[in-house]
């Protein structure tokens, strides 16, 4: 075990400092007083309260969580589905092909995907709306979802279904019953990848997104421009307060689950 040294203390300090020290001083500010959010005027929550009656923000983030919601749980599906395929089919004609299309869009810039997708929607004429977005927010995080369960079914102990098959379950009621329940911790930190992916898209909602859809991180951006409203620091406190406590709430289940998986497989193995 490596001691701790000066410089190692130094850099980790920095380190953390440059990640989270903005984010601290976002939230210390958003119960500024003053309408000048470089200038502290003393502690109040009247921008939240303004914020709460601004509805062009809460009709946006309504929108945003919306697309979120949705545009992840299909993800979470479908990547789920290729991982499945890409680990347990083996070698199959045009594999490399269905590999690379799956991963493509990880390393793919945004605005390249953001173009292609609004030039395929109008080229079949599909009005953009929130229907748009989820199919542009389903296809860029899908590919997360993919390598996040792959890592899991890699290391699964495939003998677990098959003595569930030999047991007498079809395929289908093996996958649900057994190799769904140990791969969950995998299958929901897919999930919130793909949900935190949607949540904070800019560039790609702002090519699929219509007059009628406007998510979250567009109507800050389109506010930012006109000048720093105070009521956008205290939006983003709240958002960081939501992702804090689903961050928290996703690993303890997923570390209980985790645990309980580890228990089925003992007793899988002991029987």
């Amino acid at each position: 075990m490596r001691k701790l040294t000066w410089f190692n203390v130094t850099s980790l300090t920095l380190g953390f400092a440059f990640l989270y020290l903005p984010m601290v001083i976002l939230v210390i500010y958003s119960f500024n007083a003053s309408k000048l959010v470089t200038v502290w005027a003393g502690f109040s929550t009247k921008w939240y309260a303004e914020l709460f009656q601004n509805q062009a923000f809460l009709d946006a983030a309504w929108v945003t969580l919306r697309v979120a919601v949705v545009s992840s749980t299909f993800a979470t599906i479908l990547g789920t589905m290729a991982a499945y395929v890409m680990v347990r089919a083996g070698r199959f004609y045009g594999r490399t092909l269905f590999s690379g299309m799956i991963y493509a869009p990880l390393v793919m810039p945004e605005v390249i995907t953001g173009l292609s997708l609004l030039l395929l929607f109008i080229g079949i004429g599909l009005d953009r709306g929130i229907l748009t977005i989820v199919l542009a927010h389903t296809t860029f995080s899908m590919c997360y979802v993919s390598v996040v369960v792959s890592s899991r079914l890699v290391s699964f102990d495939q003998s677990l279904e098959e003595a569930a098959l030999d047991l007498g379950c079809s395929p289908w009621q093996a996958f649900r019953l057994v190799t769904l329940p140990i791969i969950a911790p995998a299958v929901i930190s897919g999930w919130l990848l793909a949900f935190t992916l949607s949540l904070d898209d800019l560039v790609i909602a702002s090519f699929t997104s219509g007059p009628s859809a406007t998510t979250l991180p567009m109507k800050i951006w389109s506010s930012v421009r006109l000048g720093v409203n105070p009521q956008i620091n205290a939006l983003s406190t709240i958002m960081i307060a939501i992702v804090t406590v689903g961050v928290i709430t996703a690993s303890l289940i997923s570390k209980r689950a985790s645990v309980r998986a580890l228990e089925d497989e003992q007793a899988a193995a002991r029987t």
